[in-house]
């Protein structure tokens, strides 16, 4: 980051949750009635080439059966954390995700999508050859149709290069904590508004490696609902 702050909460030191130590990188899926894609996402964060990894799973009260296929996988894998709440919608969700999450860097990744498997291990070489950045956003492969409304005008479609994919977010955990998370009264595009506050505070780039699979597919989305 450009200054240094006295915000407690980008200095806070998050509890020793793992038997031996934390892990470095924390990923978090917010998901909410995703049953039929969860096993394609959780299965492509286990296939990461970089395992120093944990998944946090934080459901948005889903009222399917999304938590019996969560619970296979973390009765079988310690670094899969589950927590579930009401009904709030994705912002207060993935800010749930950020204030519990045990890593130094954060990730994201969307119930219905999917990793290549060295996409968090690009990343986190990126990182920390380049520890002056922050923040880092892009490179997805799309399947399906790219283009999705415009934050500014609903009324005209760009495509999925010109926008900002929050999904894609790496960065370290102490900048997302300093900014406060994604603001919870925006309602469509809060990752772009979360990347512009963050761009007039904290060293970001956009990288290009297109590690993650953004499937457009899926009928009830928020960028295919709005």
């Amino acid at each position: 980051m450009h200054k240094k702050t006295n915000d407690t909460r980008c200095i806070k030191t998050m509890l020793d949750l793992y038997k031996d130590h934390n892990p470095i990188v924390s990923i978090i899926m917010a998901t909410f009635n995703r049953v039929d894609y969860l096993e394609r996402s959780i299965g492509s964060f286990l296939n990461q080439t970089y395992k120093d990894a944990e998944l946090l799973i934080v459901d948005d009260g889903s009222t399917d059966a999304s938590f019996d296929v969560v619970n296979q996988y973390i009765q079988q894998y310690d670094r899969i954390r589950y927590l579930k709440h009401s009904n709030r919608r994705v912002s207060i969700t993935k800010n749930v995700g950020i204030m519990a999450a045990s890593g130094q860097y954060l990730g994201f990744l969307d119930s219905d999508d999917a990793y290549e498997p060295d996409y968090i291990e690009h990343r986190f070489q990126f990182m920390q050859a380049h520890p002056e950045v922050d923040l880092l956003e892009g490179g997805i492969r799309i399947i399906g149709d790219p283009f999705v409304k415009d934050r500014d005008n609903p009324s005209v479609k760009i495509h999925l290069s010109k926008c900002i994919v929050g999904a894609t977010f790496f960065g370290k955990a102490k900048v997302f904590r300093h900014l406060g998370g994604f603001n919870k009264h925006v309602q469509y595009s809060e990752d772009s508004e979360f990347w512009h506050r963050a761009k007039s505070t904290c060293r970001v780039h956009k990288i290009e490696h297109p590690g993650y699979i953004y499937y457009r597919n899926t009928p009830d989305s928020i960028c295919n609902s709005i």
